[in-house]
């Protein structure tokens, strides 16, 4: 007898909700992280707490304190509870953090504040050359913050949530208290979305940041994009410019406008608005950052908030008078300091060295016959106040010691700046002593990015190589602080023939020497000479009869050269594995110049950071 073959069911396609993983059976490893302040690379973690959880079940727990290898400032215990003598017989980082990741494996990775704790064990995960796994990330503070009005939850933070959502256990800033904590409130929040049918990990990573559907539909704008860095613009219903950006790959980085990455207000409206995206494929990166900068400037879009207006900036700049003093103009045209975001920025730090240099900061006009009649007063007044009052002569040292410390001849005003700064600590006099540090700090930084940029500009050709990671070079032709040429050698290629090209083909910049251009009556006089070492390379030099003029003190100190795209060459001049292929002038900044003091500009700003650190911390928390 024959048996019928049996009835199988219909085969059917599966939904896309069907093959997502559904929330009951994600699983999901709550962490909180405790630490010695709040930034990733100089503080340390000292307690991790985690909970693993899966469809209302708790898996496991992992809970240790770690020894950070230095004492716990007094801040952080005050918050924490922590103390060094808590931590001294615990295990370090390296000890600890194969195990969590062991125990995170596999599981997304939940967090209030996620950047925060993620930072940290990133950091961790690089001291010690462990990859780090790249799990999912869920922060719960951006899932209240879609889930809960203002009304119903003035602030997120964690002790607030516990509250309002019925929290079985209370934050303590202990990491363990606070990773419980956490999960009811992870909780609390995916019950609210279940209702408004978000039942899969995708649908609520999707729903955590609000992606709508007109968003969604127009990822097929980057579907042409190249893979490539460039530049890209968003364009507008009238085919106006709405944005403007750059990526190391144009394609990724604009599909991100259109998923659940992106959380920017003012993108999504962009996003909502526009109605294409354009591109330019540059050469590498420095070359997409300078074109990012013109056209920046050229369409001003309404979505950028930086570098749309590069000529707005404030310049310190002495007057052209018998009697200088330093005043803040839009342009500069001769030695001066700059530029400043703003008027008062510039207006502090030119009262500081005119205090310093003994600069009169009165606004009388005074002949070249006249007097400087200010009287001196205890309290403010004019720098340049003297009972007998002072002629053109008697003030002149001012003058030159300003246009000195402008343009690193000496350093003699810094100097006495940090002299006065010790006499006020060794008086015990800590708040002025303070208050001086910082405008000190202002006066170096400021310089030392002035004389820096003011270097580049002054070269008439400079031609940089960067390795680009793959065995070939990325090459830059600048000329007076401006980009202009860019190409790439690949691997195999002969670079210096790709730099013969470049610069063959490169843009011709024309430096405005300001006052000087005019001073006697001719251009600059230069010729060709060889490059040591290089043959048949040709360089720009200096005629010994005429010294040109941009070596002057009356010309401006980029020569023209928008002051952002200076900034942005220099930060690749600086990159590791940078080289220099070529260069019309020897590159050097002023020896008595104000890089020196950098570093203790840094220590300056950093202590005056200290100050605030309790409050910084619990912002992040």
């Amino acid at each position: 007898m024959s048996v019928p073959d049996p009835v199988l069911p219909a085969a059917r396609q599966l939904a896309f909700d069907e093959l997502d993983t559904p929330l009951y059976a994600t699983t999901f490893v709550v962490v909180d992280l405790e630490t010695t302040g709040t930034s990733p690379d100089g503080d340390a973690i000292t307690e991790i707490g985690a909970v693993k959880v899966r469809g209302g079940e708790v898996l496991g727990e992992f809970a240790t304190l770690v020894n950070p290898g230095y004492e716990i400032p007094p801040a952080i215990v005050q918050i924490t509870g922590i103390t060094t003598a808590m931590v001294y017989a615990a295990p370090r980082i390296e000890a600890v953090l194969p195990g969590f990741l062991e125990f995170a494996a596999g599981a997304v990775l939940v967090a209030h504040n996620a950047r925060f704790d993620t930072a940290f064990l990133k950091a961790a995960a690089a001291r010690q050359d462990i990859p780090w796994p790249n799990p999912q990330v869920l922060c719960t503070v951006k899932l209240a913050r879609r889930v809960l009005t203002r009304d119903e939850a003035p602030s997120a933070r964690l002790g607030v949530l516990a509250q309002i959502l019925g929290a079985s256990t209370t934050p303590t800033h202990r990491a363990l208290d606070d990773a419980r904590a956490t999960v009811d409130v992870l909780h609390a929040l995916i019950a609210r979305v279940g209702n408004q049918g978000v039942q899969s990990l995708t649908e609520l990573l999707d729903y955590l940041p609000g992606v709508t559907g007109t968003q969604r539909a127009k990822r097929t704008f980057a579907n042409d994009l190249p893979a490539a860095p460039g530049v890209y613009l968003f364009r507008g219903p009238s085919d106006e410019v709405l944005y403007i950006g750059t990526a190391v790959n144009l394609r990724r980085r604009v599909r991100n406008y259109f998923t659940g990455s992106e959380t920017r207000g003012r993108m999504k409206e962009m996003v909502a608005l526009a109605q294409r995206v354009d591109h330019v494929v540059c050469a590498h990166g420095l070359e997409a950052g300078v074109r990012e900068l013109r056209l920046l400037a050229a369409h001003v879009p309404p979505y950028n908030r930086r570098s749309k207006f590069p000529k707005r900036g404030w310049w310190l700049t002495l007057t052209d008078e018998p009697f200088p003093r330093l005043v803040a103009v839009r342009t500069p045209t001769r030695t001066a300091l700059g530029p400043f975001n703003s008027r008062a920025d510039a207006v502090d730090v030119g009262l500081t060295i005119a205090e310093f240099a003994g600069l009169r900061t009165c606004a009388t006009r005074l002949t070249r016959a006249a007097k400087h009649l200010c009287q001196p007063a205890i309290v403010g007044g004019c720098p340049a106040a003297s009972a007998d009052g002072s002629d053109a002569d008697a003030y002149a040292p001012a003058a030159h010691s300003v246009r000195d410390l402008l343009t690193g001849r000496s350093d003699t005003l810094l100097r006495a700046m940090l002299d006065r700064i010790e006499t006020y600590s060794t008086a015990e006099h800590f708040e002025a002593a303070a208050r001086l540090r910082d405008r000190t700090a202002a006066v170096v930084t400021k310089l030392a990015r002035t004389q820096r940029l003011a270097a580049l500009a002054r070269l008439a050709e400079l031609i940089i190589a960067l390795p680009d990671g793959a065995g070939g070079w990325e090459f830059s032709v600048i000329r007076h602080g401006r980009l202009a040429a860019a190409g790439v050698a690949r691997r195999g290629t002969p670079p210096m023939a790709v730099v013969d090209q470049i610069v063959a083909a490169a843009e011709t910049v024309v430096p405005d020497l300001g006052d000087a251009a005019t001073s006697n009556g001719r251009a600059p006089q230069r010729q060709a000479m060889p490059i040591p070492g290089i043959p048949d390379a040709a360089m720009t030099t200096v005629d010994s009869a005429d010294r040109p003029p941009m070596f002057s003190d009356d010309v401006p100190p980029l020569l023209g050269a928008p002051p952002e795209e200076v900034g942005v060459i220099a930060r690749w001049l600086a990159k590791p594995g940078a080289r220099i292929v070529r260069t019309s002038d020897a590159y050097c900044e002023p020896l008595h110049g104000a890089a020196r003091w950098v570093a203790w500009a840094q220590l300056a700003r950093e202590a005056a950071e200290v100050r605030s650190e309790q409050e910084q911390y619990l912002a992040e928390r």
